[in-house]
């Protein structure tokens, strides 16, 4: 809204009047500039984007700190009209008006307000100079260098983002938070070989600071430099002894070289500190990923316990928060280590803890069920769960119990009656479908199913890749070839994609060199995938190199020892020679899984 000055005399007392009115009025309301920002897209000085649910403060806010200001009819009447248009709602106006007011007052108070009503009004074109100001005006000011620098990184300027994260590390008592600061901030830049130059040149001051090493040890990581991040960490170590940030980082590190390193690493960690419960918790997590469950069930009760000892010396709500959310986490473990009978004695400890989401946890309750047998009982934890974020995920499931208990048509009738479902969630609906029919050897209905769905919703990768899947499995091979091939064109990026493709020409032998091509890519989008890893062993099988196919076979096999895995391997050790090697890992592979096909039907042929 526009207004129209009037510069009748007896009008000031009255403006003088209402600001004095607004000094002692109550704030009504603020926003912070950041995360407002981080919601907006930078081109240059332009902004778009959404924007906090707050509104930005209040007059009374910076009129409280303008009182040893001398009043002056312009000064005030300008002020009004920029309170006045932000309160109707007008933001460019009120930002515009606070900016020019702090150019001509050089007065940082102003420029604040002018970024936050720019920023919550999303007024793209006067937040950059606006912060920019507000940042030159108070050097002081962390948020407003904050704000700046996340402007800066935004646009992918971190050369002149340097100078302001300088200036956020310049106070003693804020550089380690500082630094950890900046970590969060860069790691939005895509270019991250600048982030690890940037990253060092801020750092090089501060040799001795663990928080610093830290940090060029996480921009390393992201760079792909694994050896320089362990050095960094290593240096951390030696300043702070007993860091748990910095310990837990190490141990990811040392998990990509190898995975028994971390395991080994983090033990001896909390052999010399054992009341670190945050680097046990991720050990707990790393020896279940690798199947040592033993090990992994003897940190659960530590972890409880250390957490019990916290619990005495938090603040309570935290602490019992902190207790639910632990006591959930080792359920959970407990369930992926298939100790089911603890799995469910965890969930329901974290239920009566007040766990945050319990619906959640009737999900856990109702998987545990289910892996015992309890089918009725897993029926009941998921109709527990009520309309919300986890409803649909328990109607799967129960569809799921339905067909595995009963029968795949009572189940795809269940899942029909499911109403009010998104697009994703149909999607999701008629693969559960397709992958019923497809478990019961109805093939042909299952493709029948998914190719009237792909008819009615053909701009959907994943649903065409069920799709072209279901299409080889009656023996259609040109229309899985061409829709592969269409998934990878309009998903560039979708790795399985490629991998179904290369592996289906490596199963059949043909096309091998363009297999060998497909499968090497996918595994550069999703590098140590088993299945992708087995699928290149398999390839090299075809082609006829037997050394390259048992290395990558192994690979995939110590990973995970899927049956199908397992059945590639022994039959590629068969091949060399190694018959006894081979049928050990049948047999292990058989006496875990003894229904699956593919491994009796290569055990049979080796073997009878």
């Amino acid at each position: 809204m526009k207004f129209k000055k009037n510069t009748q005399p007896h009008l000031y007392s009255i403006a003088e009047q209402a600001f004095i009115k607004f000094k002692l009025a109550k704030p009504l309301f603020f926003v912070s500039v950041l995360g407002v920002i981080s919601g907006l897209g930078f081109t240059g000085c332009a902004t778009q984007g959404n924007v906090a649910s707050t509104s930005p403060e209040p007059a009374a806010q910076v009129a409280e700190n303008l009182a040893e200001k001398p009043l002056n009819a312009e000064f005030i009447y300008q002020y009004l009209i920029a309170e006045i248009a932000g309160q109707r709602g007008d933001f460019a106006t009120s930002g515009s008006i606070f900016y020019q007011l702090a150019k001509t007052e050089q007065d940082a108070r102003f420029a604040e307000r002018a970024a936050k009503t720019a920023a919550y009004g999303n007024i793209g074109n006067l937040v950059f100079p606006s912060v920019q100001l507000w940042a030159e005006l108070d050097p002081t000011s962390t948020e407003a260098q904050q704000a700046m620098t996340e402007i800066l990184i935004k646009a992918d300027k971190l050369e002149e983002a340097e100078p302001y994260l300088s200036q956020l590390l310049a106070k003693e008592s804020t550089r380690p938070t500082g630094f950890l600061f900046i970590n969060t901030l860069l790691n939005k830049s895509a270019n991250k070989p600048a982030v690890l130059a940037l990253t060092q040149s801020l750092a090089e001051p501060y040799p001795n600071l663990a928080e610093a090493q830290f940090s060029i040890a996480q921009a390393a990581l992201a760079a792909n430099q694994p050896e320089l991040a362990l050095e960094s960490l290593n240096k951390a170590e030696n300043i702070k002894p007993g860091w748990n940030l910095a310990a837990i980082l190490k141990g990811q590190l040392l998990f990509l070289q190898s995975p028994q390193k971390a395991i080994d690493y983090y033990q001896s960690f909390i052999k010399k500190y054992p009341n670190t419960n945050e680097v046990r918790l991720n050990l707990a997590k790393m020896l279940v990923s690798q199947k040592q469950y033993a090990l992994a069930k003897k940190q659960f009760p530590i972890i409880l316990e250390q957490a019990k000892k916290e619990k005495n010396v938090a603040r309570p709500a935290d602490a019992e928060k902190n207790m639910a959310d632990i006591t959930a986490l080792i359920g959970l473990l407990s369930l992926q280590a298939e100790d089911y009978p603890a799995a469910k004695t965890y969930f329901e400890d974290a239920l009566a803890l007040n766990f945050k989401d319990p619906e959640q946890l009737y999900l856990y309750l109702g998987q545990v069920a289910e892996k015992q047998q309890q089918n009725e009982m897993a029926r009941n934890w998921y109709s527990k769960v009520a309309q919300g974020n986890h409803f649909f995920d328990a109607q799967i499931n129960t569809a799921n119990l339905i067909a595995r208990t009963k029968n795949p048509d009572e189940a795809i009738k269940f899942l029909d009656e499911v109403n009010d479902l998104s697009t994703e969630q149909q999607i999701i609906v008629i693969q559960t479908q397709a992958s019923m029919l497809s478990k019961a050897k109805r093939n042909q209905e299952s493709f029948e199913l998914l190719d009237k769905a792909v008819k009615n919703m053909p701009n959907t990768p994943d649903l065409v890749y069920d799709y072209a899947l279901s299409a080889e499995r009656v023996l259609k091979f040109d229309v899985m070839e061409k829709e592969l091939r269409r998934v990878i064109a309009e998903k560039p990026d979708f790795a399985a994609a490629y991998n179904a493709l290369g592996y289906s020409f490596a199963d059949r032998n043909v096309k091998l060199d363009e297999a060998l091509n497909l499968i090497q890519k996918a595994l550069e989008i999703a590098p140590n995938d088993h299945y992708m890893l087995d699928s290149l062993g398999w390839v090299y099988y075809r082609k006829g190199d037997l050394d390259q196919a048992v290395k990558y076979l192994q690979q995939a096999f110590k990973i995970n020892p899927d049956p199908e895995i397992a059945a590639h391997l022994g039959e590629v050790l068969w091949q060399k020679g190694q018959h006894e090697a081979a049928k050990k890992i049948w047999t292990d592979a058989l006496s875990a899984d003894p229904t699956n096909e593919v491994l009796l039907n290569t055990h049979k042929k080796f073997t009878s």
